[in-house]
């Protein structure tokens, strides 16, 4: 079992000082389940003022018997670990909140608050040796089975061999104390394990209690819910996530715009119902681990289907279903306190998604109509909520020769232009050098200007166009228009490989 350094350090001390101290909650379950703590905690019978007395460089600025020790550790991860006093807590009326939080006497009796089993074991350290093999070096990485004791009054251990998610105690009891604890249990089932490993279960009488108890979620703080359900989009089950959502009866207090697409048949253009839809689009955004904003869109981009829908059988209609979805989006997603630029963006996703693109019907204006509309720092993501619909519908193909060539359009017109406006010296200071009105030469003058800088970028100086300016004051006019001619053959073939680059990038 690995440990860091600065946790041992911490446990031990509070041992020498004569104290119980040990590992507890997430980072145990994780450890027992062979994956990477993100982050540590400790419980100790240590009140808050003999933990500051002990670890000077900490502070303490809360309700619940925490304190913040800074370890001055380089690794981000450990530079703050947080240790807290055993504590039992009182009724929760609010259904969010204990009414009273109380020191606990032992480390058990710690664990009897937590939420599932897999979250109520602790590790203590053997610091009295009774042999070699038993004794711990503080510097080692590693403990092994005789350094260490397992504390698991609930059978956590099991749950965790077995990948089930369980209640401590009475459910109902646990669930009625804090109602997150419902969402957090489907949120635990899909992100505890990797998808070739298969999910973990939630157990009948725990998953009982959720749907019996399910509209004490309207209690809980919508800032709550929406952390919970964005680790839920960012897992790599994601779309399960959302589907146990709905198993659980949990998602008609969160999205309920979303079950409005459950046996909402489709078109000729689809291979699934809405609702399948949505989670097949969300499952390929997750899969290519793309971000957050295109995760909720892809999940988002078609719930608008369900309100304009006219007709059924292969030839149904659903005009309009980007504008409404839109609107549905930006409304779940502001109830849902989601900030304003995370709002903006996903709201973009969906509304543009179902843009039309034929590289022998649509023109460069068109597109660039679409960028200026989705904006440009959108783009990509646009195109990527587009794959996973197409994926979503049925489709084989993610990208085909039509994106393909989309992508190769927008990156074409949003190229700068090889034109004179690129030069750092202009039309005004070519006539103040050569003190001449306007006309032909001066674009002329330009032109050339711009030849040398395409053939050597770093020539693109103030002060060494100004001289050039001047030299070129002494050709005639036909010696002028000439070297001109030769400028603008230079640049169309410069512009023609590029366009070649950009083609070839996206093999089109």
């Amino acid at each position: 079992m690995e440990i860091p350094k600065e946790l041992k350090f911490i446990i031990l001390e509070l041992k020498r000082q004569g104290f119980e101290a040990y590992i507890v909650g997430g980072c145990v379950r994780d450890l027992l389940a062979n994956i990477i703590p993100e982050d540590w905690d400790v419980a100790t019978n240590a009140k808050p003022e003999e933990i500051k007395r002990i670890f000077p460089k900490s502070f303490y600025e809360n309700k619940f018997f925490t304190v913040t020790v800074h370890t001055g550790s380089q690794n981000p991860k450990l530079k703050e670990i947080e240790i807290t006093t055993f504590r039992s807590e009182a009724k929760y009326t609010d259904k969010r909140h204990p009414d009273e939080v109380k020191f606990a006497k032992t480390i058990k009796e710690d664990l009897a608050r937590r939420d599932f089993t897999v979250n109520a074991i602790a590790i203590g350290l053997k610091s009295k040796a009774q042999s070699t093999k038993s004794k711990i070096n503080p510097k080692s990485k590693y403990l092994n089975s005789k350094q260490v004791e397992i504390i698991n009054p609930f059978g956590g251990q099991k749950d965790i061999q077995n990948k089930v998610i369980r209640a401590v105690g009475n459910p109902e009891e646990r669930f009625n104390e804090d109602a997150l604890r419902m969402f957090r249990a489907v949120r635990f089932a899909v992100t505890l394990s990797d998808p070739p490993a298969g999910g973990w279960k939630i157990e009948e009488k725990t998953g009982e209690a959720i749907r019996k108890n399910s509209s004490l979620l309207k209690e809980i703080s919508k800032e709550r819910i929406r952390d919970e359900l964005t680790k839920i989009i960012m897992s790599e089950r994601a779309s399960k996530g959302i589907e146990a959502l709905r198993e659980m009866e949990l998602l008609k207090y969160i999205i309920p715009e979303l079950e409005e697409g459950c046996g909402v048949g489709q078109n000729k253009h689809h291979l699934y119902p809405c609702w399948e839809h949505y989670l097949k689009s969300l499952e390929y955004a997750a899969k290519k681990n793309f971000n957050k904003y295109v995760r909720f869109a892809a999940l988002f981009h078609d719930i608008g289907k369900p309100r304009v829908k006219k007709g059924e059988g292969s030839d149904a209609t659903f005009y309009n279903h980007e504008v409404v979805g839109s609107k549905i989006t930006a409304q779940i997603l502001e109830r849902l306190k989601f900030s304003k630029k995370d709002r903006d963006k996903i709201v973009k996703l969906v509304r543009y998604h179902l843009f039309y693109y034929n590289p022998e019907e649509v023109g460069e204006s068109s597109v660039r109509r679409l960028i200026r509309e989705a904006g440009q720092e959108n783009m990509e993501e646009l195109l990527e909520v587009r794959m996973a619909d197409r994926i979503g519908s049925g489709c084989p193909k993610a990208e085909p020769y039509k994106l393909r060539h989309l992508k190769y359009t927008i990156e074409k017109v949003g190229q700068d232009p090889l034109s004179v406006k690129m030069l750092k010296v202009n039309g005004d200071d070519v006539m103040k050098i050569l003190k001449i009105q306007p006309g032909p030469k001066i674009g002329q003058i330009l032109d050339v200007l711009l030849s040398y800088i395409l053939e050597e970028p770093k020539k693109n100086e103030k002060e060494f166009l100004e001289k050039e300016v001047a030299k070129l004051r002494k050709l005639s006019e036909k010696e002028l228009n000439s070297l001109r001619q030769k400028a603008k053959g230079e640049r169309e073939k410069i512009e023609q490989k590029r366009d070649e680059m950009t083609k070839k990038k996206y093999w089109v």
